[in-house]
């Protein structure tokens, strides 16, 4: 049995290690689990139901669509975040922050300058998703397999060149809008804003066997992943191929992150806000309790948010806008208080 099959860590790493616990006397992870399933399943129903009137089919039917894209976009965005951070052991990293969204603006923007938006529209949904992830999959292994997997430790280094590529795309994408026409920019604009509202329904089985079979891949190797999560030399020293499992893991992430991003638009910081606060949730290490919990987090926030947007204050803004603000204060946080040590 090869050691990505089943690997176990050593007893006595696990002791010096020792589960990540808010206090002696909490509540079982299991228990939070079952709680958050619990508020997701609510705030999906009333999200559902509340105030629908009229044609009833269409409401539920366009209401069902938005459910399912959150559910998508809360599994994508949390679990790659999470991956993300075991592999880079760090936790105020993120997909994003490295310049994935700037990648996709970067698509988004070739497209449209190559084909117009009359011929990118033009294109069947299904084949312009497919398209636009495949670029972004490849553009992503291409740029951060080397980095994550060379050995580079620094984490000042290492956002320092994620930054720099965000520069480098977003300046690319400048170039070309400017060069658009303006009817053409302003109908790319609305491409580039994320709208969980605005999703297709016909993407949804494509992506949805996506994100069942990353899943299972990555459900029946989190103890491998634990091991991992112990850090590169540890992990190599219990027998396991760290470059191997960093890589394959990455291009989890990359899939993950593209596969979002192509469906709603960018969203820079919901799956750092969704992880940090699961790993706060959770209050273990281990990846079977902080994967599930990672992603109810992220659906609740999404779906509760969008009811309250929605029914309480009668859409007064966008949940995409509010998201990225409270996760970029979030990341702020975290990072100050990480550089103040």
């Amino acid at each position: 049995m090869s050691a990505e099959q089943d690997v176990r860590p050593e007893q006595g790493e696990e002791q010096a290690r020792g589960p990540r616990r808010l206090g002696p006397r909490t509540v079982p992870a299991w228990a939070r689990i079952a709680a958050l399933a619990a508020l997701a399943v609510l705030c999906a129903a009333l999200y559902l139901t509340y105030g629908v009137s009229g044609n009833v089919a269409y409401v539920v039917e366009r209401r069902t669509t938005v459910v399912l894209t959150m559910l998508v976009v809360a599994f994508a965005g949390a679990v790659s975040t999470v991956l993300f951070h075991t592999v880079t052991d760090n936790r105020i990293l993120t997909p994003s922050i490295m310049g994935m969204e700037a990648l996709f603006v970067l698509v988004q923007t070739c497209l449209v300058f190559v084909f117009g938006i009359a011929g990118l529209s033009a294109l069947p949904p299904v084949a312009a998703f497919l398209s636009q992830t495949a670029l972004m999959v490849v553009f992503a292994l291409l740029l951060f397999q080397r980095m994550f997997t060379g050995g580079i430790g620094s984490l000042h280094l290492t956002l320092l060149v994620g930054i720099v590529f965000g520069v480098l795309f977003n300046s690319l994408s400048r170039l070309m809008q400017r060069l658009l026409d303006p009817n053409e920019y302003d109908a790319l604009q609305g491409r580039l804003f994320a709208r969980l509202t605005r999703a297709d329904a016909d993407l949804l089985p494509w992506v949805a066997v996506a994100v069942v079979l990353v899943g299972i891949y990555v459900w029946r190797r989190h103890r491998l992943l634990d091991v991992v999560s112990l850090g590169r030399e540890t992990a190599v020293n219990l027998g396991v191929d760290h470059r191997r499992v960093a890589v394959r893991m990455l291009m989890i992430v990359a899939l993950l992150v593209s596969v979002s991003t192509a469906l709603v638009g960018p969203m820079t910081f919901f799956g750092f806000m969704a992880a940090t606060l699961a790993y706060q949730v959770a209050g273990r290490h281990e990846h079977r309790y902080v994967l599930p919990t990672a992603f109810l987090v992220g659906l609740c926030t999404l779906v509760g948010g969008q009811f309250v947007l929605e029914h309480v204050l009668g859409h007064a803004g966008t949940l995409s806008v509010v998201i990225e603000f409270t996760g970029g204060a979030l990341f702020l946080y975290f990072l100050l208080r990480k550089a103040a040590r």
